[in-house]
């Protein structure tokens, strides 16, 4: 189709919401999804040694894309945006192609998955690198709030989409959630490569190494170390003591430090930091990254919430509250869907202040709402409130992306969707790291007590009780997580529940755990959406630094 051709930017934004969409629902998929896998590779994710596949299962993907976004944006700068969007696509769907069918079984298996994962991420990087620059050079000012608006709501509704798609496909064959990748993306691939053209301005120039070098190394790092930090190190329930977990983190902030100095001194540098000048990107950028961690903190809170506590109170089995997990969270994936086209055509008749100011306060609101409603909660008081919290999220994302794509040169928009595209990812991994860490902080304090007097009333002896009691609270969060019976988890290497005079049947059954946990959650729950809300603050104010309008190219 001919560049000029009324019907162009159309097919554009078709195709690169789909490529998008494609890239958040996997990143997403596996969440809901992790228990019928370790079933299918015949591996116990939380034994002793194997919480490390866990995490990387869960966070390979996206720390890849979070690490890889900016490259691949200066790389569609220097050689065209399309031609790296269309190899993004041939990745993915390799990867997914590779991931249907897995030859090996336990230790094997979980790597294979692990590596292909990691592949496709790759693939994934590439085209959320691509599709907002892709729509910027494709799209008129005026028109542009709307467009990236939908190209934004699809990457988000997409990280939840994936909650629901990987219950529903879970339940089929575990194999299944990577199976759907493979149709959609062989005809996103053919589509593509026959539809799209190059229009944005190309800037050729040799590849910044350094700059390279230094950013993907300090921020794989950085993650990494964050990500480990969930683990327990030696008596200490999380990781934070851990000299390799500090070292890591300490690392990678130097090596994002240097990267700053490198690319303010080469003379084609990956991404501009000149960039963080413009108010507006600088902002943008920051108020989309809290938005990021408070969505992902939000996620992984109201699922261990609703499998943990609330569906087995409900008589819920264990084992299928993923699926139901992900049903009862919809009001977030309809608020969000609700508002974030809508919020995108009105910022570009009203500006992207308005919204993006709007969207934040709406957000920080329903975490403090969400802190004062009991554990055992009236669910339509729940969906409301996070029904609001995706609509605020909702009216916040497509202005706020807008406004950063339009604060940069028409040369540089490969380079500036990159590093937007980074923020949104980086967030998304932090907040694993960041709420995980302080949920266990919260459960230590009261969890241990609890669970000791709990199991000795049930018959388990003193012994067990405080040794299981004294476990880091991780291994309990990770079976609720999971869809696992968090108690029978605990107590299978101890053989407790064959003892004479234990009632193994009240300590698996589906009111022991949550009513046990109920009081040690809600502490640590407080802690973490008190903590969300914050972060919404801090972006509330970063975007009352929004443009009022969106610059237009000239």
């Amino acid at each position: 189709m001919d560049n000029d051709h009324p019907l162009y930017k159309w097919v554009a934004l078709s195709n690169t919401t789909l490529g998008t969409l494609l890239a958040t629902i996997n990143a997403s998929i596996v969440l809901i999804s992790l228990p019928a896998i370790f079933r299918g590779i015949g591996l116990n994710p939380l034994a002793p040694g194997n919480v490390s596949y866990l995490l990387w299962m869960l966070m390979g993907y996206l720390v890849v894309t979070a690490v890889l976004v900016v490259l691949f944006g200066r790389l569609g700068d220097m050689y065209g945006r399309v031609r790296i969007y269309n190899i993004g696509f041939v990745v993915f769907t390799f990867s997914a192609i590779a991931l249907s069918f897995d030859p090996f079984h336990l230790d094997g298996g979980a790597l294979w998955l692990i590596a292909w994962r990691v592949a496709q991420g790759v693939g994934g990087a590439m085209l959320m690198a691509s599709s907002s620059a892709i729509l910027t050079d494709a799209f008129p000012a005026n028109q542009r709030g709307m467009a990236l608006g939908v190209n934004m709501v699809a990457a988000v509704a997409g990280s939840f989409l994936g909650l629901l798609i990987g219950g529903v496909l879970a339940e089929i064959h575990w194999q299944a959630i990577f199976w759907v990748g493979v149709p959609i993306g062989i005809v996103g691939t053919i589509w593509s490569m026959r539809s799209l053209k190059e229009l944005g301005v190309r800037t050729p120039g040799r590849l910044d190494w350094p700059g390279c070098l230094t950013f993907g190394v300090g921020l794989t790092l950085l993650l990494v170390g964050i990500t480990y930090g969930i683990q327990p190190y030696g008596a200490s329930t999380t990781g934070w003591t851990n000299p390799w977990v500090l070292g890591a983190i300490g690392a990678g902030l130097l090596l994002l430090v240097v990267f700053c100095l490198v690319e303010l001194r080469v003379a084609q540098p990956m991404v501009n930091i000149r960039l963080f000048r413009s108010t507006a990107f600088g902002m943008g950028n920051l108020a989309g990254l809290m938005s990021s961690v408070g969505r992902g903190g939000l996620q992984f809170m109201l699922i261990i919430w609703l499998q943990g506590i609330w569906l087995p109170l409900r008589g819920f089995d264990f084992e299928s509250t993923p699926l139901w997990a992900a049903i009862y969270m919809l009001p977030i994936t309809i608020g969000f869907l609700i508002a974030g086209p809508l919020a995108g055509s009105l910022s570009d008749r009203f500006g992207a202040r308005p919204f993006t100011v709007g969207g934040m306060l709406l957000m920080g609101v329903s975490f403090v709402a969400l802190v004062m409603i009991p554990v055992d909660f009236d669910y339509w008081v729940f969906a409301l409130l996070i029904f609001l919290n995706g609509f605020g999220g909702g009216i916040f994302t497509a202005p706020n992306t807008a406004a950063i794509m339009s604060s940069v040169p028409p040369a540089e928009r490969g380079a500036a969707s990159g590093v937007r595209a980074t923020f949104f990812n980086a967030g998304s991994s932090l907040s694993i790291g960041i709420f995980f860490s302080l949920m266990i902080v919260g459960l230590a304090n009261t969890l241990p007590g609890a669970l000791s007097t709990g199991l000795q009333e049930q018959g388990v002896s003193a012994a067990v009780a405080h040794e299981v009691s004294n476990l880091p609270p991780v291994g309990s969060l990770f079976a609720a997580f999971l869809g696992y019976n968090p108690i029978e988890e605990l107590l299978e290497p101890y053989h407790a529940l064959q003892q004479p005079g234990v009632n193994a049947e009240v300590l698996t059954g589906q009111t022991f755990f949550p009513h046990l946990i109920i009081e040690p959650f809600h502490s640590g729950l407080v802690v973490v959406f008190i903590a969300a809300a914050a972060m919404m603050v801090i972006g509330l104010i970063a975007s009352l630094f929004n443009p009022g309008r969106y610059a237009d190219d000239g």
